[in-house]
């Protein structure tokens, strides 16, 4: 029991530095006028823990340890995603008066989230597919 919390600390740590490198990226790419560092991480995110949690769950071809599910699902893309960090930042939107951009992001961030999710969950399945060949 103890191991699975030194997992999911471990990764949230190693998610948590690839956050804030990846928004320190971003925002000198894009600039900050806009969230785009926190709307790439959680695309990125989502894809990330729905392709990990596909590929190797329990019943397919590529299982792995439920505490390396817990290293990655939760440890690494609960340090890396960052939904309280968009939450608030739609509402400092929100409160600058910016009704467009704010439902910009959160348009934007649901919809691609779940795409990428989507995406992620597909690619998942197709390696496990041709695994099984």
């Amino acid at each position: 029991m103890i191991t699975n919390f030194f997992w999911v600390g471990v990764g949230g740590a190693l998610g948590s530095i690839a956050r804030y490198w990846m928004g320190i990226v971003v925002a000198r790419h894009l600039g900050e006028t806009f969230p785009w560092g926190t709307l790439f991480i959680n695309i990125i995110g989502s894809f990330i823990i729905a392709f990990f949690g596909t590929l190797t769950a329990p019943q397919g071809p590529h299982p792995v340890p439920p505490e390396a599910r817990l290293f990655v699902m939760v440890g690494i893309c609960g340090g890396y995603t960052t939904f309280s960090s968009f939450s608030l930042q739609t509402l400092d939107l929100l409160r600058g008066g910016e009704r467009l951009a704010a439902l910009s992001y959160i348009l934007a961030s649901t919809l691609f989230c779940i795409l990428s999710a989507a995406v992620g969950y597909y690619l998942g399945g197709v390696a496990n597919d041709r695994a099984r060949l």
